[in-house]
Protein backbone atom coordinates (compact mmCIF):
# COMPACT_ATOMS: atom_id res chain seq x y z
CA UNK A 1 0.00 0.00 0.00
CA UNK A 2 1.46 3.24 -0.83
CA UNK A 3 1.47 5.52 1.85
CA UNK A 4 -0.33 9.06 1.64
CA UNK A 5 2.01 10.79 3.57
CA UNK A 6 3.24 13.73 2.11
CA UNK A 7 7.62 13.33 1.89
CA UNK A 8 9.05 15.70 3.80
CA UNK A 9 11.26 17.68 1.50
CA UNK A 10 8.10 18.87 -0.84
CA UNK A 11 7.26 22.30 -1.55
CA UNK A 12 4.08 23.48 -2.11
CA UNK A 13 4.39 26.83 -3.68
CA UNK A 14 7.34 25.66 -5.29
CA UNK A 15 6.51 27.47 -8.38
CA UNK A 16 7.57 30.31 -6.78
CA UNK A 17 11.17 29.44 -6.44
CA UNK A 18 13.43 29.86 -9.62
CA UNK A 19 16.12 27.54 -10.16
CA UNK A 20 18.88 26.77 -9.19
CA UNK A 21 17.88 27.38 -5.34
CA UNK A 22 19.01 26.41 -2.33
CA UNK A 23 16.75 25.72 0.26
CA UNK A 24 16.62 25.24 4.22
CA UNK A 25 14.21 23.06 6.19
CA UNK A 26 14.20 25.45 9.78
CA UNK A 27 12.49 22.89 11.39
CA UNK A 28 14.86 20.52 11.24
CA UNK A 29 17.80 22.69 11.51
CA UNK A 30 16.12 23.32 14.97
CA UNK A 31 15.74 19.45 15.34
CA UNK A 32 19.59 18.88 14.63
CA UNK A 33 20.65 21.66 17.15
CA UNK A 34 18.68 20.00 19.69
CA UNK A 35 20.05 16.24 18.63
CA UNK A 36 23.39 18.14 18.82
CA UNK A 37 22.67 19.46 22.48
CA UNK A 38 21.39 15.73 23.43
CA UNK A 39 24.84 14.35 22.23
CA UNK A 40 26.89 16.17 24.99
CA UNK A 41 26.68 16.43 28.58
CA UNK A 42 27.16 20.40 28.98
CA UNK A 43 26.20 23.12 26.17
CA UNK A 44 29.18 25.10 27.51
CA UNK A 45 31.69 22.38 26.06
CA UNK A 46 29.91 22.72 22.65
CA UNK A 47 31.91 24.94 20.10
CA UNK A 48 29.96 24.39 16.83
CA UNK A 49 31.52 25.67 13.29
CA UNK A 50 29.60 28.38 11.53
CA UNK A 51 31.61 27.40 7.76
CA UNK A 52 28.70 24.86 6.86
CA UNK A 53 25.90 27.77 6.99
CA UNK A 54 27.48 31.24 7.32
CA UNK A 55 23.94 32.71 8.24
CA UNK A 56 22.92 35.35 11.02
CA UNK A 57 19.74 32.97 11.68
CA UNK A 58 21.37 29.75 12.28
CA UNK A 59 24.09 31.41 14.35
CA UNK A 60 20.63 32.82 16.10
CA UNK A 61 19.00 30.04 16.38
CA UNK A 62 21.91 28.44 18.46
CA UNK A 63 22.56 31.18 20.71
CA UNK A 64 18.84 31.13 21.65
CA UNK A 65 19.45 27.01 22.11
CA UNK A 66 22.24 28.20 25.03
CA UNK A 67 25.25 27.54 22.66
CA UNK A 68 27.63 30.63 23.25
CA UNK A 69 30.83 29.23 21.60
CA UNK A 70 31.91 29.01 18.04
CA UNK A 71 34.47 28.59 15.74
CA UNK A 72 34.60 30.18 12.45
CA UNK A 73 37.38 30.22 9.32
CA UNK A 74 37.35 33.27 7.63
CA UNK A 75 36.92 37.00 8.90
CA UNK A 76 33.66 37.21 7.33
CA UNK A 77 32.88 34.61 9.23
CA UNK A 78 34.58 36.08 12.92
CA UNK A 79 32.50 39.15 11.73
CA UNK A 80 29.15 37.84 11.52
CA UNK A 81 29.04 36.19 14.71
CA UNK A 82 30.64 39.51 16.06
CA UNK A 83 27.07 40.97 14.92
CA UNK A 84 24.68 38.41 16.61
CA UNK A 85 26.57 39.32 19.90
CA UNK A 86 28.07 35.80 20.26
CA UNK A 87 30.30 35.73 23.39
CA UNK A 88 33.17 33.27 22.24
CA UNK A 89 34.39 33.15 18.99
CA UNK A 90 37.33 30.90 17.74
CA UNK A 91 39.01 31.82 14.54
CA UNK A 92 40.33 28.59 13.62
CA UNK A 93 42.94 30.10 11.46
CA UNK A 94 46.28 31.68 11.55
CA UNK A 95 46.26 35.53 10.61
CA UNK A 96 49.11 36.42 8.16
CA UNK A 97 49.34 39.95 6.47
CA UNK A 98 46.15 42.01 6.32
CA UNK A 99 44.15 39.93 7.87
CA UNK A 100 46.07 40.50 11.60
CA UNK A 101 45.06 44.18 10.95
CA UNK A 102 41.59 43.04 9.97
CA UNK A 103 41.75 40.37 12.93
CA UNK A 104 42.61 43.83 15.35
CA UNK A 105 39.70 45.91 14.06
CA UNK A 106 37.16 42.89 14.68
CA UNK A 107 38.10 42.84 18.31
CA UNK A 108 37.61 46.58 18.80
CA UNK A 109 34.74 46.63 16.30
CA UNK A 110 32.90 43.59 18.65
CA UNK A 111 33.83 44.34 21.98
CA UNK A 112 31.10 42.22 23.38
CA UNK A 113 32.27 39.40 21.76
CA UNK A 114 35.68 37.24 23.48
CA UNK A 115 37.77 36.48 19.49
CA UNK A 116 40.73 34.05 19.59
CA UNK A 117 42.69 32.71 16.60
CA UNK A 118 45.18 29.93 16.20
CA UNK A 119 49.15 30.66 15.96
CA UNK A 120 51.72 27.87 14.87
CA UNK A 121 55.25 29.53 14.53
CA UNK A 122 56.88 31.89 15.73
CA UNK A 123 56.85 34.40 12.91
CA UNK A 124 53.18 34.42 13.09
CA UNK A 125 53.10 34.79 16.40
CA UNK A 126 55.31 37.71 16.58
CA UNK A 127 53.40 39.54 14.27
CA UNK A 128 50.54 38.82 16.42
CA UNK A 129 51.90 40.17 19.35
CA UNK A 130 53.23 42.99 18.01
CA UNK A 131 50.14 44.15 16.32
CA UNK A 132 48.28 43.68 19.40
CA UNK A 133 50.53 45.93 21.47
CA UNK A 134 50.75 48.58 18.79
CA UNK A 135 46.87 48.41 19.11
CA UNK A 136 46.81 48.09 22.93
CA UNK A 137 45.06 45.20 23.38
CA UNK A 138 45.63 41.27 24.17
CA UNK A 139 44.81 39.22 21.19
CA UNK A 140 43.75 35.20 22.67
CA UNK A 141 45.61 32.52 21.10
CA UNK A 142 45.45 29.08 20.84
CA UNK A 143 48.08 27.11 19.99
CA UNK A 144 47.08 24.75 16.71
CA UNK A 145 48.60 21.17 16.87
CA UNK A 146 49.40 18.92 13.99
CA UNK A 147 47.62 16.09 15.01
CA UNK A 148 47.95 13.82 11.75
CA UNK A 149 45.95 16.10 9.55
CA UNK A 150 49.31 17.69 8.18
CA UNK A 151 47.77 21.09 6.99
CA UNK A 152 48.55 23.49 9.45
CA UNK A 153 49.41 22.98 13.07
CA UNK A 154 52.78 22.51 14.75
CA UNK A 155 53.76 18.65 15.31
CA UNK A 156 53.20 18.28 19.38
CA UNK A 157 56.67 17.84 20.69
CA UNK A 158 59.41 20.59 22.31
CA UNK A 159 59.61 23.18 19.94
CA UNK A 160 55.85 23.14 19.57
CA UNK A 161 56.11 23.65 23.93
CA UNK A 162 58.79 26.48 23.70
CA UNK A 163 56.67 27.90 21.27
CA UNK A 164 53.63 27.67 24.26
CA UNK A 165 55.86 28.93 26.38
CA UNK A 166 56.64 32.01 24.07
CA UNK A 167 53.13 32.84 23.99
CA UNK A 168 52.57 32.35 27.39
CA UNK A 169 55.12 34.95 28.42
CA UNK A 170 54.06 38.16 25.22
CA UNK A 171 52.71 41.19 26.63
CA UNK A 172 50.71 41.11 23.67
CA UNK A 173 49.10 37.46 23.98
CA UNK A 174 46.88 35.94 26.24
CA UNK A 175 47.31 32.18 25.78
CA UNK A 176 43.95 30.20 26.07
CA UNK A 177 44.82 26.65 25.18
CA UNK A 178 45.06 24.41 22.32
CA UNK A 179 43.53 23.70 18.95
CA UNK A 180 43.37 20.06 17.32
CA UNK A 181 41.42 19.40 14.24
CA UNK A 182 41.62 15.72 12.95
CA UNK A 183 40.05 16.02 9.79
CA UNK A 184 42.05 12.98 8.15
CA UNK A 185 39.64 10.70 10.51
CA UNK A 186 36.93 10.48 8.51
CA UNK A 187 36.43 6.50 8.37
CA UNK A 188 32.87 4.81 7.39
CA UNK A 189 33.62 2.57 10.49
CA UNK A 190 32.79 4.08 13.89
CA UNK A 191 35.82 1.37 15.57
CA UNK A 192 38.44 2.86 13.20
CA UNK A 193 37.18 6.26 14.16
CA UNK A 194 37.04 5.44 17.85
CA UNK A 195 41.05 3.80 17.43
CA UNK A 196 42.26 7.05 15.22
CA UNK A 197 41.14 9.26 17.35
CA UNK A 198 42.26 7.65 20.52
CA UNK A 199 45.72 8.09 19.09
CA UNK A 200 45.24 11.76 18.59
CA UNK A 201 43.71 12.19 22.17
CA UNK A 202 47.37 10.53 23.15
CA UNK A 203 49.16 13.37 21.35
CA UNK A 204 46.83 16.00 23.04
CA UNK A 205 47.22 14.76 26.41
CA UNK A 206 50.73 14.06 26.46
CA UNK A 207 51.35 17.72 25.37
CA UNK A 208 48.86 19.10 27.81
CA UNK A 209 50.99 17.12 30.55
CA UNK A 210 54.11 18.23 29.54
CA UNK A 211 52.50 21.70 29.85
CA UNK A 212 51.03 21.38 33.35
CA UNK A 213 54.91 19.57 34.09
CA UNK A 214 56.10 23.43 33.10
CA UNK A 215 54.07 24.64 35.77
CA UNK A 216 52.04 26.60 33.59
CA UNK A 217 47.74 26.35 33.55
CA UNK A 218 45.73 23.75 32.32
CA UNK A 219 44.91 24.88 28.69
CA UNK A 220 41.62 24.84 27.13
CA UNK A 221 41.45 21.79 24.77
CA UNK A 222 39.45 22.54 21.44
CA UNK A 223 39.18 19.02 19.05
CA UNK A 224 37.58 17.82 16.39
CA UNK A 225 34.70 17.73 13.99
CA UNK A 226 31.05 15.99 12.88
CA UNK A 227 32.99 13.11 12.09
CA UNK A 228 34.37 12.75 15.66
CA UNK A 229 32.10 14.43 17.97
CA UNK A 230 30.53 11.61 19.40
CA UNK A 231 34.23 10.61 20.28
CA UNK A 232 34.92 13.46 22.08
CA UNK A 233 31.80 14.42 23.47
CA UNK A 234 31.84 11.99 26.65
CA UNK A 235 35.21 13.61 27.36
CA UNK A 236 34.58 16.36 29.68
CA UNK A 237 37.79 18.27 28.78
CA UNK A 238 37.84 18.61 25.48
CA UNK A 239 35.35 21.66 23.60
CA UNK A 240 33.62 19.80 20.81
CA UNK A 241 33.61 21.76 17.32
CA UNK A 242 31.39 19.70 15.12
CA UNK A 243 29.88 21.44 11.63
CA UNK A 244 28.35 19.77 8.83
CA UNK A 245 25.20 18.51 11.74
CA UNK A 246 23.11 21.76 11.28
CA UNK A 247 22.19 21.10 7.55
CA UNK A 248 23.87 17.57 7.26
CA UNK A 249 23.96 16.13 3.76
CA UNK A 250 24.50 12.82 1.56
CA UNK A 251 28.12 12.36 2.19
CA UNK A 252 27.66 12.36 6.25
CA UNK A 253 24.56 10.89 6.11
CA UNK A 254 26.08 7.68 4.21
CA UNK A 255 29.12 7.51 5.98
CA UNK A 256 28.45 7.87 9.47
CA UNK A 257 25.33 6.16 10.24
CA UNK A 258 25.82 6.16 13.60
CA UNK A 259 24.84 9.91 14.00
CA UNK A 260 20.88 10.58 13.78
CA UNK A 261 20.84 14.15 12.21
CA UNK A 262 18.64 15.07 9.64
CA UNK A 263 19.63 16.69 6.31
CA UNK A 264 18.07 20.36 5.99
CA UNK A 265 19.23 21.90 2.64
CA UNK A 266 18.49 20.93 -0.52
CA UNK A 267 19.42 22.44 -3.71
CA UNK A 268 15.91 22.73 -6.36
CA UNK A 269 16.57 22.29 -9.86
CA UNK A 270 14.36 22.01 -12.72
CA UNK A 271 13.93 19.86 -15.75
CA UNK A 272 14.85 22.16 -19.03
CA UNK A 273 15.50 19.93 -21.75
CA UNK A 274 14.69 16.91 -22.72
CA UNK A 275 17.85 15.68 -24.69
CA UNK A 276 16.69 12.15 -25.85
CA UNK A 277 14.39 9.64 -24.70
CA UNK A 278 16.60 8.23 -21.83
CA UNK A 279 18.34 11.81 -20.95
CA UNK A 280 17.13 15.03 -19.28
CA UNK A 281 18.95 18.32 -18.40
CA UNK A 282 18.35 20.33 -15.55
CA UNK A 283 19.89 23.70 -14.43
CA UNK A 284 22.02 22.35 -11.75
CA UNK A 285 25.98 23.15 -13.02
CA UNK A 286 28.83 23.37 -11.39
CA UNK A 287 27.94 26.82 -9.88
CA UNK A 288 24.97 25.37 -8.34
CA UNK A 289 25.94 22.79 -6.29
CA UNK A 290 29.79 21.74 -4.54
CA UNK A 291 31.38 20.15 -8.02
CA UNK A 292 34.70 18.75 -6.01
CA UNK A 293 33.81 15.05 -5.96
CA UNK A 294 33.61 13.13 -8.95
CA UNK A 295 30.69 13.48 -11.22
CA UNK A 296 28.54 10.30 -9.46
CA UNK A 297 29.07 12.06 -6.27
CA UNK A 298 27.74 15.39 -6.44
CA UNK A 299 23.92 15.20 -5.77
CA UNK A 300 21.06 12.64 -4.49
CA UNK A 301 18.08 13.31 -6.27
CA UNK A 302 14.82 12.16 -3.42
CA UNK A 303 12.54 12.35 -6.30
CA UNK A 304 14.23 10.67 -8.97
CA UNK A 305 16.99 8.39 -6.59
CA UNK A 306 17.66 6.35 -10.29
CA UNK A 307 18.86 9.27 -12.09
CA UNK A 308 22.79 8.49 -13.39
CA UNK A 309 24.86 11.83 -13.60
CA UNK A 310 26.26 11.89 -17.31
CA UNK A 311 27.81 15.44 -17.56
CA UNK A 312 27.51 18.43 -15.74
CA UNK A 313 28.77 21.87 -16.91
CA UNK A 314 28.44 25.51 -15.79
CA UNK A 315 25.16 25.68 -15.60
CA UNK A 316 23.91 22.58 -16.98
CA UNK A 317 23.65 18.82 -15.45
CA UNK A 318 22.82 15.75 -17.64
CA UNK A 319 21.23 13.28 -16.63
CA UNK A 320 20.27 9.35 -17.50
CA UNK A 321 16.96 8.63 -16.26
CA UNK A 322 15.88 5.50 -18.26
CA UNK A 323 13.36 4.68 -20.82
CA UNK A 324 9.69 5.75 -19.45
CA UNK A 325 11.21 7.88 -17.15
CA UNK A 326 8.26 10.14 -17.30
CA UNK A 327 9.72 13.80 -16.62
CA UNK A 328 8.58 16.88 -18.73
CA UNK A 329 9.90 20.09 -19.19
CA UNK A 330 9.80 22.29 -16.45
CA UNK A 331 9.43 19.51 -13.62
CA UNK A 332 11.02 20.06 -10.23
CA UNK A 333 13.95 17.62 -8.77
CA UNK A 334 15.27 17.74 -5.29
CA UNK A 335 18.71 17.66 -4.92
CA UNK A 336 20.17 16.15 -1.72
CA UNK A 337 24.39 17.15 -1.77
CA UNK A 338 26.46 15.16 -1.19
CA UNK A 339 29.07 18.09 0.31
CA UNK A 340 26.69 20.55 1.55
CA UNK A 341 29.37 23.49 3.33
CA UNK A 342 30.90 24.44 -0.52
CA UNK A 343 27.06 24.52 -1.85
CA UNK A 344 25.64 26.78 0.65
CA UNK A 345 28.84 28.93 -0.31
CA UNK A 346 27.38 29.08 -3.67
CA UNK A 347 24.27 31.15 -3.42
CA UNK A 348 23.62 34.48 -2.44
CA UNK A 349 20.31 33.62 -0.40
CA UNK A 350 18.62 30.54 1.14
CA UNK A 351 14.70 30.26 1.01
CA UNK A 352 13.42 28.82 4.31
CA UNK A 353 10.71 26.35 3.85
CA UNK A 354 8.50 25.65 6.80
CA UNK A 355 5.56 23.47 6.96
CA UNK A 356 6.33 22.79 3.09
CA UNK A 357 5.54 26.30 2.09
CA UNK A 358 8.26 29.06 1.91
CA UNK A 359 8.15 31.61 4.29
CA UNK A 360 11.71 34.13 3.99
CA UNK A 361 14.59 33.86 2.84
CA UNK A 362 18.18 33.99 4.34
CA UNK A 363 20.98 35.62 3.54
CA UNK A 364 24.64 33.10 3.13
CA UNK A 365 26.02 36.49 4.41
CA UNK A 366 29.34 34.99 5.13
CA UNK A 367 30.34 33.56 2.19
CA UNK A 368 31.72 36.57 1.08
CA UNK A 369 35.31 37.16 1.85
CA UNK A 370 34.46 40.58 3.37
CA UNK A 371 31.45 41.88 4.95
CA UNK A 372 32.57 45.46 6.31
CA UNK A 373 36.08 44.43 8.22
Amino acid sequence: MISSEKAWYLIDDVEQLDSPALVFYKDRIIKNISLLKEGISDARRLRPHVKTHKTREITLLMLEAGITKFKCATIAEAEMLGSCKAPDVLLAYQPVGPKIKRFITLIKTFPATHFACLVDNESSLKAISGAAVEAGIQVRVFLDLNVGMGRTGITPDENALLLYQQAAADNGIRLMGLHAYDGHIHDTSLFIRKVNSALVLGLIMKFQESILKKGMSKPVIVAGGTPTFPLYAPLEDIECSPGTFVLWDKGYMDSFAEQEFLTAALVVTRVISLTDETKLTVDLGHKSVASENELSKRVFFLNAPNAQMVGQSEEHLLLYMGAGHGFKIGDVLYGLPVHICPTVALYGLASIIEQHRLTEEWAIIARNRKITI
